[in-house]
Protein backbone atom coordinates (compact mmCIF):
# COMPACT_ATOMS: atom_id res chain seq x y z
CA UNK A 1 0.00 0.00 0.00
CA UNK A 2 1.04 2.91 -1.32
CA UNK A 3 1.28 5.88 1.20
CA UNK A 4 0.66 9.54 0.01
CA UNK A 5 2.45 12.47 1.49
CA UNK A 6 0.69 15.79 1.13
CA UNK A 7 2.80 18.73 0.42
CA UNK A 8 2.13 21.94 2.11
CA UNK A 9 2.67 25.64 0.06
CA UNK A 10 3.37 28.41 2.24
CA UNK A 11 3.66 32.05 1.47
CA UNK A 12 6.73 33.68 2.49
CA UNK A 13 7.10 36.08 4.82
CA UNK A 14 7.41 39.83 4.28
CA UNK A 15 11.12 41.21 4.15
CA UNK A 16 11.02 42.86 7.68
CA UNK A 17 13.79 45.75 6.06
CA UNK A 18 10.67 46.61 3.37
CA UNK A 19 7.86 48.21 5.11
CA UNK A 20 3.99 47.59 4.43
CA UNK A 21 1.84 50.16 2.40
CA UNK A 22 -1.47 49.99 2.76
CA UNK A 23 -3.49 49.20 -0.47
CA UNK A 24 -5.46 51.56 -2.17
CA UNK A 25 -6.86 50.03 -5.30
CA UNK A 26 -5.87 49.28 -8.46
CA UNK A 27 -3.14 51.02 -9.73
CA UNK A 28 -4.82 50.93 -13.49
CA UNK A 29 -7.84 52.21 -11.39
CA UNK A 30 -6.20 55.03 -9.77
CA UNK A 31 -4.31 56.07 -13.26
CA UNK A 32 -7.39 56.40 -15.15
CA UNK A 33 -9.33 58.31 -12.47
CA UNK A 34 -6.30 60.31 -12.29
CA UNK A 35 -6.65 61.20 -16.08
CA UNK A 36 -9.95 61.90 -15.89
CA UNK A 37 -9.88 64.49 -13.52
CA UNK A 38 -6.73 65.78 -15.47
CA UNK A 39 -9.56 66.37 -18.55
CA UNK A 40 -12.54 67.06 -16.92
CA UNK A 41 -10.44 70.32 -15.59
CA UNK A 42 -9.10 71.13 -18.80
CA UNK A 43 -12.68 71.03 -20.14
CA UNK A 44 -13.64 73.39 -17.93
CA UNK A 45 -11.16 75.54 -18.03
CA UNK A 46 -11.90 75.99 -21.82
CA UNK A 47 -15.09 76.02 -21.96
CA UNK A 48 -14.75 79.64 -19.28
CA UNK A 49 -12.24 80.62 -21.83
CA UNK A 50 -14.16 80.38 -25.03
CA UNK A 51 -17.14 81.25 -22.71
CA UNK A 52 -15.53 84.77 -21.71
CA UNK A 53 -13.72 85.39 -25.12
CA UNK A 54 -17.02 85.23 -27.08
CA UNK A 55 -19.24 87.39 -24.44
CA UNK A 56 -16.13 89.97 -24.71
CA UNK A 57 -16.25 89.84 -28.63
CA UNK A 58 -20.28 89.98 -28.90
CA UNK A 59 -21.22 93.12 -30.85
CA UNK A 60 -24.49 93.57 -28.70
CA UNK A 61 -23.04 94.55 -25.83
CA UNK A 62 -22.36 97.71 -27.35
CA UNK A 63 -25.30 98.48 -27.66
CA UNK A 64 -26.42 101.01 -25.14
CA UNK A 65 -29.54 102.20 -26.52
CA UNK A 66 -28.61 105.42 -24.97
CA UNK A 67 -31.12 108.64 -25.33
CA UNK A 68 -28.73 110.64 -27.46
CA UNK A 69 -29.26 112.55 -31.06
CA UNK A 70 -26.40 110.62 -32.72
CA UNK A 71 -28.86 109.70 -35.90
CA UNK A 72 -31.59 111.72 -35.47
CA UNK A 73 -32.25 115.37 -35.40
CA UNK A 74 -35.97 117.73 -34.66
CA UNK A 75 -36.16 120.82 -37.25
CA UNK A 76 -38.82 123.50 -37.31
CA UNK A 77 -40.02 122.25 -40.84
CA UNK A 78 -42.44 119.78 -42.59
CA UNK A 79 -41.81 116.61 -43.14
CA UNK A 80 -41.76 117.53 -47.42
CA UNK A 81 -39.45 120.03 -46.78
CA UNK A 82 -37.55 118.10 -44.32
CA UNK A 83 -36.52 115.37 -46.58
CA UNK A 84 -36.00 117.80 -49.29
CA UNK A 85 -33.47 119.71 -47.25
CA UNK A 86 -31.57 115.63 -46.91
CA UNK A 87 -32.31 115.25 -50.65
CA UNK A 88 -30.39 118.35 -52.03
CA UNK A 89 -27.33 117.72 -49.10
CA UNK A 90 -27.06 114.79 -50.76
CA UNK A 91 -26.90 116.28 -54.25
CA UNK A 92 -24.85 118.63 -53.28
CA UNK A 93 -21.94 116.60 -52.29
CA UNK A 94 -22.29 114.24 -55.22
CA UNK A 95 -24.37 111.34 -54.31
CA UNK A 96 -26.64 109.64 -56.31
CA UNK A 97 -30.59 109.48 -55.11
CA UNK A 98 -31.48 105.67 -55.50
CA UNK A 99 -35.28 106.33 -53.75
CA UNK A 100 -36.94 109.47 -53.18
CA UNK A 101 -40.21 108.77 -51.09
CA UNK A 102 -42.49 110.96 -49.21
CA UNK A 103 -40.82 110.78 -45.84
CA UNK A 104 -37.72 108.75 -47.13
CA UNK A 105 -34.59 109.24 -49.01
CA UNK A 106 -31.85 106.89 -49.93
CA UNK A 107 -29.03 107.90 -51.64
CA UNK A 108 -25.25 106.38 -52.09
CA UNK A 109 -21.69 107.53 -53.33
CA UNK A 110 -18.55 105.20 -54.46
CA UNK A 111 -15.08 106.39 -53.36
CA UNK A 112 -11.43 104.62 -53.74
CA UNK A 113 -9.28 105.57 -51.09
CA UNK A 114 -6.67 103.11 -52.80
CA UNK A 115 -5.80 101.21 -55.85
CA UNK A 116 -7.53 98.19 -55.29
CA UNK A 117 -9.78 98.83 -52.20
CA UNK A 118 -13.75 100.25 -52.90
CA UNK A 119 -15.86 102.11 -50.57
CA UNK A 120 -19.65 102.87 -51.09
CA UNK A 121 -21.85 104.96 -48.24
CA UNK A 122 -25.50 104.89 -48.69
CA UNK A 123 -27.50 106.55 -46.73
CA UNK A 124 -30.68 106.09 -45.22
CA UNK A 125 -32.98 109.12 -44.10
CA UNK A 126 -36.52 108.68 -42.50
CA UNK A 127 -38.58 111.81 -42.33
CA UNK A 128 -41.34 111.39 -39.43
CA UNK A 129 -43.65 114.55 -37.92
CA UNK A 130 -43.55 115.72 -34.63
CA UNK A 131 -47.12 116.95 -32.71
CA UNK A 132 -50.39 117.89 -34.11
CA UNK A 133 -49.63 121.13 -36.51
CA UNK A 134 -47.15 119.01 -38.97
CA UNK A 135 -44.84 122.18 -38.57
CA UNK A 136 -42.05 119.58 -36.88
CA UNK A 137 -40.30 117.24 -38.36
CA UNK A 138 -37.44 114.19 -37.53
CA UNK A 139 -35.26 113.31 -39.41
CA UNK A 140 -33.42 109.80 -39.06
CA UNK A 141 -30.33 109.24 -40.90
CA UNK A 142 -27.81 106.20 -40.78
CA UNK A 143 -25.05 105.57 -42.57
CA UNK A 144 -23.42 102.54 -43.84
CA UNK A 145 -20.06 101.81 -44.95
CA UNK A 146 -19.54 98.78 -47.89
CA UNK A 147 -15.67 98.16 -48.63
CA UNK A 148 -14.89 96.06 -51.58
CA UNK A 149 -11.95 94.49 -53.07
CA UNK A 150 -10.56 93.29 -56.35
CA UNK A 151 -10.84 90.11 -57.47
CA UNK A 152 -8.87 88.51 -60.05
CA UNK A 153 -9.37 84.94 -61.55
CA UNK A 154 -8.47 82.90 -64.59
CA UNK A 155 -10.59 81.33 -67.39
CA UNK A 156 -8.86 78.82 -69.46
CA UNK A 157 -10.32 78.08 -72.68
CA UNK A 158 -9.28 75.37 -74.96
CA UNK A 159 -9.40 75.37 -78.80
CA UNK A 160 -9.67 72.60 -80.70
CA UNK A 161 -7.73 72.06 -84.19
CA UNK A 162 -9.58 68.51 -86.05
CA UNK A 163 -7.79 68.72 -89.36
CA UNK A 164 -4.29 68.56 -87.27
CA UNK A 165 -5.96 65.97 -84.64
CA UNK A 166 -6.49 66.10 -80.52
CA UNK A 167 -4.00 68.96 -80.58
CA UNK A 168 -5.85 71.80 -78.66
CA UNK A 169 -4.31 75.34 -77.95
CA UNK A 170 -5.76 76.89 -74.38
CA UNK A 171 -6.54 80.09 -74.14
CA UNK A 172 -7.10 82.19 -70.96
CA UNK A 173 -8.14 85.28 -69.93
CA UNK A 174 -8.53 87.14 -67.00
CA UNK A 175 -11.44 88.49 -65.25
CA UNK A 176 -11.72 91.23 -62.36
CA UNK A 177 -14.24 91.49 -60.09
CA UNK A 178 -15.33 93.58 -56.89
CA UNK A 179 -15.91 91.63 -53.56
CA UNK A 180 -17.56 93.09 -50.36
CA UNK A 181 -15.35 91.96 -47.45
CA UNK A 182 -16.65 94.74 -44.70
CA UNK A 183 -19.77 96.71 -43.92
CA UNK A 184 -20.59 98.83 -41.28
CA UNK A 185 -23.20 101.35 -39.91
CA UNK A 186 -20.78 104.90 -39.70
CA UNK A 187 -20.46 105.65 -35.71
CA UNK A 188 -18.80 109.18 -35.65
CA UNK A 189 -21.49 111.27 -34.18
CA UNK A 190 -19.42 114.42 -35.79
CA UNK A 191 -20.10 112.35 -39.69
CA UNK A 192 -23.63 113.26 -38.52
CA UNK A 193 -23.39 116.43 -37.27
CA UNK A 194 -22.00 117.97 -40.65
CA UNK A 195 -24.66 115.99 -42.66
CA UNK A 196 -27.15 117.61 -39.90
CA UNK A 197 -25.66 121.28 -40.67
CA UNK A 198 -25.95 120.86 -44.41
CA UNK A 199 -29.71 119.79 -44.23
CA UNK A 200 -30.28 122.99 -41.49
CA UNK A 201 -28.38 125.14 -44.59
CA UNK A 202 -30.70 123.20 -47.40
CA UNK A 203 -33.44 124.65 -45.12
CA UNK A 204 -32.85 128.08 -44.74
CA UNK A 205 -32.13 128.65 -48.19
CA UNK A 206 -35.81 126.54 -49.25
CA UNK A 207 -37.22 129.33 -46.97
CA UNK A 208 -35.36 132.48 -48.27
CA UNK A 209 -37.31 135.20 -50.65
CA UNK A 210 -36.15 135.77 -53.93
CA UNK A 211 -35.23 139.35 -54.91
CA UNK A 212 -38.77 140.29 -56.13
CA UNK A 213 -40.09 139.14 -52.27
CA UNK A 214 -41.90 136.04 -53.36
CA UNK A 215 -40.82 133.02 -52.04
CA UNK A 216 -38.36 130.35 -52.98
CA UNK A 217 -40.23 126.98 -54.62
Amino acid sequence: MTQRTSRLFRIPAWPRHIPRRPFTGSPFRTVCLTVALAALAGCTAFGSDNSGNSRKNSVYLNERFQADETFSRLFDASVEDTCEAARRALLSQGYVINLAQSGSINGSKRFQPEGEVHVEISFNIVCVPEGGAGKLATAYVSALQDRYTVKRSTNSTSLGVSAIGSISVPLSSNSESLVKVASETIPAGQFYDRFFALMQKMLREQSAPVANGEAAP
